[in-house]
């Protein structure tokens, strides 16, 4: 099976996926080339928002990552399309 997007949350899962040397916090949200699938990104674990320090960095997070699921959710959908 070949899915056609790849979705790794946090940095375990891409680190097991991409290489040790892959970072989350410098390569969020970018397509990474694969051949596990058509399209591979990587964003942050959801529960890293709840470790933020305050409010304010936890609001902040969160929409970056909605950014990113928002990315995510046009490349499924061109796919869709397609």
């Amino acid at each position: 099976m070949k899915p056609e997007v790849l979705v790794c949350l946090g940095a375990t899962a891409a680190q097991s996926l991409f290489g040790r040397t892959f970072s989350v916090s410098r390569q969020r949200g970018e397509l990474i080339n694969s051949p596990l699938a058509r399209y591979a990104i990587a964003t942050v674990h959801p529960s890293s928002i709840l470790r933020a320090p305050d409010q304010e960095a936890r609001h902040t997070q969160m929409k970056a990552f909605i950014n990113d699921l928002r990315k995510i959710a046009r490349l499924a959908r061109t796919k869709k399309a397609a």
